[in-house]
């Protein structure tokens, strides 16, 4: 069974940086390909870069070139560098394979609030 534990939000000042983790188990990580999502209150949950098990990244538009996606084999993790952040940015975050696995995969998020 999935587990996936994500740590590193916070509260940020506008133009700011945080860096997120997902720790993965449960699954052979070296083989899937991983996302970050992100949920906004009232909005739907959206990928917002996802990165593939050759390292093959790719992004939502509205990141890009702020945002830089990663992982580390060895320890079955996946990052999420943002920088530059935006009051837009504020969300819910969430990493799960890309494309997410059931339902009930999904780990408990961690909450990034870019605020002056």
């Amino acid at each position: 069974q999935v587990q996936l534990v994500e740590s590193g939000g916070g509260l940020v000042q506008p133009g700011g940086s945080l860096r997120l983790s997902c720790a993965a188990s449960g699954i052979a990580f070296r083989f899937a390909a991983m996302g970050w999502y992100r949920q906004a209150p009232g909005k739907q949950r959206e990928l917002v870069a996802a990165i593939t098990s050759g390292g093959s990244t790719n992004y939502a538009d509205s990141v890009k070139g702020r945002f830089t996606i990663s992982r580390d084999n060895a320890k079955n993790t996946v990052y999420l560098q943002m920088n530059s952040l935006k009051p837009e940015d504020t969300a819910v975050y969430d990493c799960n394979g890309r494309p997410a696995w059931g339902s009930g995969s999904w780990g408990q998020g961690t909450q990034v609030t870019v605020s002056s």
